[in-house]
């Protein structure tokens, strides 16, 4: 059985770019495809928080790598692109999970805030897909991951500017799949519920909140960071090779009420 399982979900000897990994999904889908047998890349823009996360990984004998980056700015997107490749060799998998989480209500948006959640949540992403991706088609294989949200299929709660961006990143999986999946290059987009995260502090702190939202789910609760290590591998892993273009919601059921 575990030479079976293996041969499904092993990620030994691939290599794994995570943005936006030093907390929250983004972490513990680092330690997921770590575990599974990656080499990691982490890419955040705090320095003190990317240290932490990548010594975290060190403890549980992962190989894994930190790169400091703001993903809002383009020069440093060029320098991710280049030096990711450093510590472990070229990128096999390419998690976009790296948000900013602007949710003003829509009247109250201003250019910039329009600008910044632009820059973070669609367009970095694009540039590395546009980098990484057909460097994978050429290598014959390759996994793009991009995190998106409730917002990504239904408006939730001052949607505003990141609800288009958001919604924006399924058609992005859906125009990289359709470029490289011919060439070995799955592309899927994970639609979280509402998670306990850092990113969710705001939400979290309106008193109700959080229970009105697990009274919403199936499950009868929230998400937590460890839910999204099962999908996470499996669209990393030769078990995902046939799913591609897909929006995949992991939400306790949120999404269907």
């Amino acid at each position: 059985m575990s030479g079976y399982l293996d041969d499904l979900f092993s990620l030994t000897g691939r290599v794994a770019l995570v943005t936006g990994a030093s907390s929250g999904i983004g972490h513990a889908i680092a330690q997921a495809l770590g575990r599974a047998g990656a080499s990691v890349i982490l890419a955040a823009r705090r320095p003190k928080e990317l240290h932490e996360a990548t010594q975290n990984l060190h403890n549980l004998g992962i190989q894994a790598a930190p790169i400091s980056a703001d993903l809002a700015n383009r020069d440093d997107i060029t320098r991710l692109c280049h030096q990711a490749t450093t510590p472990f060799g070229d990128i096999d998998i390419l998690v976009n999970n790296a948000a900013n989480n602007i949710r003003h209500p829509m009247n109250d948006l201003t250019p910039d805030d329009y600008e910044q959640t632009m820059a973070v949540n669609i367009t970095a992403p694009y540039l590395l897909g546009q980098h990484f991706g057909p460097r994978m088609a050429r290598r014959g294989w390759g996994r793009i991951i991009n995190i998106g949200s409730q917002q990504s299929i239904s408006a939730f709660g001052n949607s505003g500017a990141y609800g288009i961006s958001k919604a924006a990143i399924t058609g992005l999986t859906r125009s990289q799949a359709e470029a490289w999946s011919p060439h070995g290059v799955c592309a899927n987009t994970i639609v979280p519920g509402f998670v306990l995260t850092p990113l969710t502090q705001p939400a979290q702190a309106i008193p109700g909140r959080t229970e009105a939202l697990a009274a919403r789910t199936m499950t009868g609760r929230n998400g937590t960071p460890t839910d999204f290590a099962g999908i996470a591998v499996l669209l990393a892993s030769h078990a995902g090779a046939y799913l591609t273009g897909q929006t995949i919601c992991v939400d306790g059921g949120l999404s269907v009420h």
